[in-house]
C-alpha cells in the first residue's frame, strides 16, 4: 500500500488534526462503506477500529506501520497548532457551517500570516503561509467554493454581486483563540475569485530591536541616526521581508509622552498604545499624499508612511523632513543605496535628498535551519552563484534536514539580515552629485553589506546555502 507520506490533501483532511493524533492514525482511502487507514503499530488494538467504526459511521481496516514512519507523517499533515481549537471541519464529506472560522483558528494558531483560497477549473485549494513559505492545507469542491467565498464577502462587507472587479476589506475576528484584525483582498481569475486573508493588528509591545538581526555596528548607526530630530529614515525590501516590524520597534523606541507619533498604513499591522494609526482608504480618497498634507496641520514630532508608492507622497515626504518632522517609511527597492536612485527617480531632486535623508536600510528574511536536525557538510565553493567569491575561510555549512520539531522543513523560525548606510557628509555629496557608485566608500567606512551578514549566518550554523543564494547572487565580493 502507498507509504504514508504521499497522502493526496483530498483524503488527508476528512480527519481533523485531534483525530489524527489522538488516533495515531493516517487516512488512505476512503470508499462508500470502507475508510481506511495507516496506524501506529503500537496503538493498534480491537477497540481503535470499533471507536473509529462508530467514529466515522463506515467499516475501519487499519494497517500498521512503525512509530517513526507515523510520527513523521503526523508531523508533517497535522501541525500540534490545529489540535488546540479545530474540532470538526467536515460534515459527510461537506464543508462545516463553521469551516471559515476554523481554517482562520487553525491559521492563527499555527502561526501563518496569510490564508490563499484559490479556485480552478474543477476545485478549489487553501495554501497558508509559514516561515514565508505557503503550505497547502485543504482542498475543496467547485460546489462549496462560492460559499465560502460569500461568508468572507459578507463579514468584509463586501458586495457579494460583483465577481468582475477587485475588492478590498476587513474583518475583526473574535474567538478563543484571541482578537486580531484580517485584511481581506479579493481577485477575479479565470475560475472564479481569489481570496488572500492576511491574519494582522498583532501587538507591538513585544518587539524588541535587539532581536531582529542587526549587527552591533548596524544597530549603533541605526540608533543613531533615529536620534535626530528631523530627517528621513527609509528601509527597503520586498513584501513579507520585515520592514514593518523593524519600523515597529523603531516607534517603540520613540514612542514617548512628549512626542506625537502619527502613522498612515496599508493595512495597520501592528497595534501601539500612544502613537495615532490612520488606516489608508483609497476608495474615498484617503491616500498616503492626502494624509500626510493632513498629518502636517496636526502638530507630529514624527510621521510614519506605510510605503512611499509614488511621486507626490514622496515630495511630500521631503517636504515634511525639511520642516523639521522625522519621517519613516519604506520603498520597494533590491538595496540600501537603490533607494536614492528610485526617490530621483520619482522626481525629488538630488540636492533636497542629500540634506534630509538620515539613514537607508535595506533587510531581507532569511530562515534559520532547525537545530535539532541539521547536519553538517564539507563546502564545495561550487554551491556559492557563479560571479560571487569570498575571503573568507568558510570550510562546512549545515544542511537541512527536517524532524518532527521543525514539521520536516529542515527550518525553525526566520531572521532577518540587514544593509545600514548612515548618510554622512560624504555620502550626501554624492547623492548631489548623481554618484551612484557606492561600493569603495561602503568598504572604506566598513559598513557591512546584506552579503556580509547572510555569510554571517552561514559561517555560524544558522542557515544554509540555499537559503542565502538569491542574496549572494546580487553580490560580486564581501
Amino acid at each position: 500500500m502507498t507509504p504514508p507520506l504521499n497522502i493526496p490533501i483530498d483524503i488527508r483532511q476528512l480527519i481533523t488534526s485531534e483525530q489524527a493524533w489522538h488516533y495515531s492514525i493516517i487516512p488512505s482511502k476512503l470508499t462508500s462503506t470502507t475508510f481506511e487507514f495507516f496506524i501506529d503499530e503500537n496503538n493498534y488494538s480491537d477497540n481503535v477500529v470499533e471507536e473509529l467504526e462508530v467514529l466515522f459511521e463506515k467499516r475501519v481496516t487499519l494497517t500498521k506501520y512503525s512509530s517513526e514512519v507515523i510520527n513523521k507523517a503526523l508531523s508533517i499533515y497535522y501541525r500540534r497548532g490545529d489540535a488546540k481549537h479545530a474540532k470538526s471541519k467536515w460534515i459527510n464529506n461537506k464543508i462545516s457551517d463553521d469551516f471559515l472560522e476554523k481554517i482562520i483558528i487553525e491559521a492563527h494558531s499555527i502561526n501563518s500570516s496569510d490564508i490563499h483560497i484559490e479556485s480552478f477549473e474543477d476545485s478549489g485549494r487553501i495554501r497558508m503561509r509559514n516561515d514565508g513559505k505557503l503550505i497547502e492545507r485543504y482542498h475543496l469542491k467547485k460546489e462549496d467554493y462560492p460559499s465560502l467565498i460569500n461568508k468572507i464577502k459578507i463579514k468584509a462587507n463586501l458586495d457579494i454581486a460583483e465577481k468582475r472587479l477587485p475588492q478590498d476589506g476587513r474583518i475583526y475576528f473574535v474567538s478563543q483563540s484571541g482578537k486580531f484584525d484580517i485584511r481581506v483582498s479579493v481577485l477575479p481569475t479565470l475560475h472564479g475569485e481569489k481570496v488572500v486573508l492576511r491574519l494582522l493588528s498583532k501587538d507591538a509591545t513585544s518587539i524588541d530591536i535587539n532581536d531582529l538581526g542587526f549587527q552591533p555596528k548596524q544597530l549603533e548607526d541605526y540608533l543613531e541616526g533615529i536620534k535626530k530630530p528631523h530627517g528621513i529614515i527609509l528601509i527597503s525590501g520586498p513584501t513579507g521581508s520585515g520592514k514593518t516590524t523593524t519600523l515597529y520597534a523603531t516607534l517603540k523606541i520613540l514612542n514617548k509622552e512628549e512626542t506625537n507619533i502619527l502613522t498612515i498604513e496599508d493595512p495597520i499591522e501592528y497595534t501601539l498604545e500612544g502613537i495615532n494609526q490612520v488606516q489608508l482608504k483609497e476608495n474615498i480618497g484617503l491616500s498616503f499624499a492626502k494624509a500626510l498634507r493632513t498629518f502636517l496641520r496636526q502638530d507630529p514630532d514624527i510621521i510614519m508612511l506605510g510605503e512611499i508608492r509614488d511621486n507626490e507622497t514622496a515630495q511630500m515626504a521631503v517636504r515634511a523632513a525639511l520642516t523639521g518632522h522625522l519621517v519613516l517609511s519604506t520603498i520597494h527597492t533590491n538595496s540600501a543605496w537603490g533607494t536614492i536612485s528610485r526617490l530621483i527617480d520619482m522626481g525629488v531632486p538630488p540636492f533636497l535628498l542629500s540634506s534630509t535623508i538620515n539613514l537607508t536600510v535595506a533587510q531581507r528574511l532569511i530562515r534559520l535551519v532547525c537545530p535539532h536536525c541539521c547536519t553538517e557538510e564539507k563546502l564545495n565553493l561550487s554551491l556559492f552563484p557563479k560571479n560571487f567569491s569570498t575571503h573568507r575561510n568558510i570550510t562546512v555549512h549545515k544542511i537541512a534536514k527536517g524532524c518532527p520539531e521543525c514539521y520536516y522543513t529542515g527550518y525553525k523560525g526566520r531572521k532577518a539580515v540587514y544593509e545600514v548606510i548612515p548618510v554622512d557628509s560624504e555620502f550626501a555629496a554624492k547623492i548631489k552629485s548623481n554618484q551612484f557608485d557606492i561600493s569603495e566608500s561602503l568598504k572604506q567606512k566598513q559598513i557591512r553589506t546584506m552579503a556580509d551578514s547572510a555569510l554571517d549566518l552561514l559561517m555560524n550554523g544558522k542557515t544554509t546555502i540555499e537559503e542565502i543564494y538569491s542574496i549572494l547572487m546580487h553580490a560580486t565580493n564581501d
